[in-house]
C-alpha cells in the first residue's frame, strides 16, 4: 500500500479479535490498551454532553459509592432577617441552618449495538467510532430526558393566554386544555417568570435568568424586536451550551428535547386530534440537581470477538450504561411556561 503523503493512526485491531479473551473495557496484554480504552470513553463523553442541555443548570451530586441505591439531595433555607438591634458587648445568640434533605433512587439505563465477524477487520475500528457516535446521542438523548421530566412536574406553572385577533386582548387560561392556537410564547410571559423568580429571592445562574425553549417555539420569539441573538453579545465567548440569544435578563438556550405533549391534555386542533403543547422552563440557580455523569455515571463497553457464548468469534459489541436521577430542590426558582406554537399542529410529542 502506497502510505505516502498520508497520515493515519493505527489501532491494535487483534485487540478486537482474541477469541480467548472474554472481557469488558479490561486492560493488560490481551485486553483493551489503557489508552484506547480511555480515548473511546471520552469520546462517548464529548458527544453524549451536547445533548445534555436539561443536565447542565441544576446542582451535581456524585454518584454514591457502596450506598445502595439512593442519594440524598441538600437544600438550606434562608435565615429569618437579624431585625432585633445588637446590645454593646452582649453576643446574640447564633442562629442555626435548617437543611432539608430530599433523596432520590438511582437507576441504571443503557444500550448496544452488535459488531459482526462480516465486518472487515480493517474496518472494525472505524465501526466502534461509529458506534460510539450513535450511542453517544442516545445517551445523551436519554439522561436529558430523564432530567427533563423531573423538571417539567414542577408546581410553578404560567399558561399563555389567548390572544384576539386584531385587538391583541387577551384572555387567561388556567389550564393546558384552555390554551388554543393563539396562545403562543410572547416577551411579556418570560417577564412575567423572571419577575417571580425574582420576587422568591432566586439567583441568577451566572448573570441572568435561563430559559430552555424548543426550536419550534423560540420561533415565535426570535422575530421581535427586543430579542438579542447571541452573536451580539459584548462577551459572546462565555455562552451555555445551545444558546441562542436573550430577551431582558433572561438568556435562551435552545433545544429539540424541550418538553412537548400533544395527548388528550391539551387542546383539540378542531378536528380529531390535539395541538402540541411546548413547556420553556425558565431558571434560576439551585431550582433543582441530578446525578454528575463523570467517576461512575456513565460507562462506555466494548467487547471483543468471542466474548461470552461465542465459539465461532462472530459477535462483538459496543455499548453504555450510566446512573442518573434527579429532583426538583427549590420549586418557586423554576417556572414552566405552557404555550402553543405556528407548528402545534405538525409537530409529535416527545
Amino acid at each position: 500500500m502506497n502510505t505516502e503523503n498520508k497520515t493515519m493512526t493505527m489501532w491494535d485491531l487483534q485487540l478486537f479479535a482474541d477469541a480467548s479473551a472474554q472481557l469488558q473495557n479490561t486492560t493488560g496484554t490481551t485486553g483493551m490498551k489503557p489508552e484506547l480504552k480511555t480515548y473511546y470513553e471520552r469520546r462517548l463523553i464529548e458527544l453524549a454532553e451536547p445533548k445534555l442541555v436539561h443536565d447542565q443548570f441544576g446542582d451535581s451530586y456524585p454518584i454514591p459509592a457502596n450506598n445502595g441505591k439512593t442519594i440524598e439531595f441538600r437544600k438550606y433555607d434562608s435565615l429569618p432577617k437579624a431585625t432585633t438591634a445588637l446590645t454593646e458587648g452582649v453576643t446574640p445568640e447564633g442562629q442555626a441552618m435548617t437543611v432539608t434533605t430530599i433523596t432520590a433512587e438511582v437507576k441504571q439505563y443503557g444500550g448496544w449495538v452488535p459488531v459482526t465477524d462480516v465486518l472487515k477487520m480493517a474496518a472494525l475500528d472505524n465501526n466502534i467510532v461509529q458506534a460510539t457516535k450513535l450511542l453517544a446521542s442516545q445517551a445523551g438523548r436519554t439522561l436529558d430526558t430523564i432530567v427533563r421530566n423531573v423538571m417539567v412536574g414542577g408546581t410553578n406553572v404560567i399558561y399563555a393566554p389567548k390572544i384576539a385577533a386584531g385587538t391583541g386582548a387577551t384572555t387567561a387560561v388556567t389550564q393546558r386544555t384552555g390554551l388554543d392556537a393563539t396562545s403562543v410564547l410572547t416577551p411579556d410571559l418570560i417577564f412575567q417568570a423572571a419577575t417571580v423568580l425574582s420576587a422568591m429571592n432566586a439567583d441568577a445562574i451566572g448573570d441572568s435568568y435561563v430559559a430552555i425553549v424548543h426550536p419550534y417555539v423560540a420561533y415565535d420569539l426570535m422575530r421581535n424586536e427586543e430579542w438579542i441573538d447571541v452573536h451580539k453579545y459584548a462577551d459572546p465567548e462565555a455562552i451555555f451550551n445551545g444558546e441562542i440569544g436573550k430577551l431582558g435578563n433572561v438568556r435562551f438556550v435552545q433545544s429539540s428535547e424541550a418538553k412537548i405533549w400533544k395527548d388528550s391534555s391539551c387542546p383539540s386542533d378542531g378536528s380529531d386530534g390535539n395541538l402540541a403543547v411546548f413547556a420553556t422552563m425558565v431558571l434560576g440557580a439551585h431550582a433543582y440537581a441530578s446525578t454528575e455523569l463523570e467517576g461512575g455515571g456513565l460507562e462506555h463497553i466494548v467487547k471483543q470477538l468471542g466474548y461470552g457464548d461465542d465459539p465461532l468469534n462472530q459477535r462483538a459489541s459496543v455499548g453504555w450504561k450510566a446512573i442518573k436521577t434527579a429532583e426538583r430542590l427549590v420549586e418557586q426558582y423554576m417556572v414552566r411556561i405552557e404555550s402553543t406554537s405556528a407548528y402545534s399542529v405538525k409537530a409529535a410529542a416527545n
